[in-house]
Order: C-alpha cells, then structure tokens, then sequence
C-alpha cells in the first residue's frame, strides 16, 4: 500500500500496461488483491507473479494487509496461494454474473480459512504489529477469512467486473450509490469519457470512424 499526499496509506496496489503505463487501483477487498497476481482468464496483458516464495511476500507488503508482517514462506504457502486465487478469482466472476458459488471453491476458501491466522501484536511504545512466527499459512488465513467476510456480507451483490469491452479486473463497489461502472476512473473511466465525448461531438461524416 503507498501513502497519498498527506501521507496516509492509499488502499489499491500499483498495476501496469504492455505499454508501460501504470494506474492506481482499488478491488475493495484483500481477497480481491489477491487475483491481481496474475490474470489468466482476463486480461492479456497480466502475467503470473508469483514465481518463488519471495513473491508472495512481496505481495503481502503491497498488499492492504496492514504493518507489512515479516512472513516465512516456502513452496507449499505458494501452491496454497495459488489454488486460493484460483477459487477466489472463479467465485468472483460467478458473483459478480449473479450465478451460484461452486461448492469446490468455497471448499477451498474455507479449508484456508480454518487455519490459524497471523496473530496481531504490539509493542511496548503502543505500535501495531504482528506476532513472531509469521507464516504464509497464517497470511492466507487471512486472506480468505476476508473472502468470507466479502461473500456473505452486504456487498456480496456489488462484487463488479469493469464495464469496459477489454478489461476484466473485479471489484466490491463500496460507493454510497454503489454505481461504481469502472476499474480506475484514471484508466477505463477516463477513457469511456473520452469515447463518449467524441461520439457526442462527431459530425455526420464521422460515424464509422
């Protein structure tokens, strides 16, 4: 998570285009973060990021998951990670399609959850941390404690896909008038308006273009 201009914690995580062009963006949920480790029935453009261990650490750290953990992760926590995004990522699209969760999934989800999770702390001087021991397991206990939150929660109905024709990124629309259409309004926002102007102010000659 990176800190904004007055220096409080900006929630959403860093993400790139081929074209080397990078937007904020924020899926709502920790669970949800999860699946921007790769994209394999979405965008293109994503690629898998978690390679070795250490990648998953990294991605706790970017993550919203607070005060950045010292974790201990091996093979076996990055196999997990895997098959939870991959539980994750299906469950999403079927609520966000307004379809039934398939029972292997929550399956899985809930076998992560049941694991002991990290165990907060804190220290003397009255900060925030986590307690010694940290491992992968625990994180993703974490991890799909909040999926569970999410998916039996109020905004179970708002889980999204964007609305742009060529991006698949999902999110929980946390909005008061929850009509939130766009992943980024920096990147497919911006640009439907852009396509919306133009369609507006195209003379006749124009259509088709």
């Amino acid at each position: 998570m990176n800190e904004g201009a007055t220096g409080t914690p900006e929630p959403g995580l860093i993400l790139r285009t081929p074209r080397g062009r990078s937007f904020r963006f924020d899926p709502g949920a920790l669970c949800l973060e999860l699946l921007l480790t790769s994209d394999p029935g979405g965008l293109p453009w994503s690629l898998e990021t978690l390679h070795e261990p250490a990648d998953l650490v990294r991605w706790a750290g970017e993550s919203r998951l607070p005060d950045g953990p010292r974790l201990s992760v091996d093979a076996a926590d990055l196999d997990r990670a895997r098959e939870l995004r991959g539980a994750l990522r299906r469950m999403t699209i079927a609520r966000a399609r307004g379809e039934e969760l398939a029972p292997g999934d929550t399956d899985v989800v809930n076998a992560a959850a049941a694991r002991t999770p990290l165990v907060p702390a804190m220290t003397p001087g009255g900060e925030r941390t986590w307690a010694a021991g940290a491992t992968g397991t625990a994180m993703l206990s974490v991890v799909a404690r909040d999926a569970v939150d999410l998916f039996t929660g109020p905004y179970a109905h708002r889980i999204r896909v964007c609305e742009a024709h060529n991006c698949a990124l999902h999110f929980v629309d946390t909005s008061r008038p929850g009509r939130r259409r766009w992943c980024a309004m920096g990147r497919c926002g911006n640009r439907n308006k852009v396509r919306a102007h133009r369609a507006r102010t195209a003379g006749p000659g124009d259509a088709g273009e």
